[in-house]
């Protein structure tokens, strides 16, 4: 345990945070989404678990220690509604939320479809999942600098 660090931020993401730099993406997801299966992809190599914490706390947790890009339109992505480009699911405005505070400021989220998220996912440097059910709980974050 430390001081000042969220105990869902186990050793094993601190690591990767650590490890990443400026425009290196993190993707953050609920349980359903092929995480393992595209984790093998990524930068990192191997999937990240918070075992037991939803969407909503990871997220904070995370962009506690995290800055979003400032030099990209749109520092988060997330994946589109199959079938309802233009839909809408509660994580959706709770993501959206929890960004903009921790940033401070209004942050443009981009949606990406299904199948472009999952190669979007592939080229980032690490899959963290959460135990969050969703749908649809699933977030790309681009690193900025301090």
């Amino acid at each position: 345990m430390l001081k000042g660090i969220d105990p869902a931020l186990n050793a094993e993401l601190l690591h990767a945070l650590m490890l990443m730099g400026h425009g290196d993406q993190l993707v953050l997801c609920d349980i359903n989404h092929p995480a393992q299966t595209i984790a093998s992809e990524t930068t990192y190599g191997q999937l990240i678990n918070l075992s037991g914490c939803g969407l909503e706390h990871a997220a904070k947790a995370i962009l506690t220690l995290f800055p979003l890009d400032t030099f990209v339109e749109a520092p988060v992505k997330r994946m589109q509604v199959v079938g309802d480009p233009d839909g809408e699911v509660p994580i959706f405005s709770v993501m959206q939320r929890v960004v903009d505070a921790a940033e401070g400021r209004p942050v443009q989220i981009e949606a990406l479809e299904r199948f472009a998220f999952y190669e979007e996912a592939k080229r980032s440097f690490a899959i963290v999942r959460t135990s969050d059910p969703g749908p649809y709980g699933c977030f790309i974050f681009s690193k900025g600098v301090v």
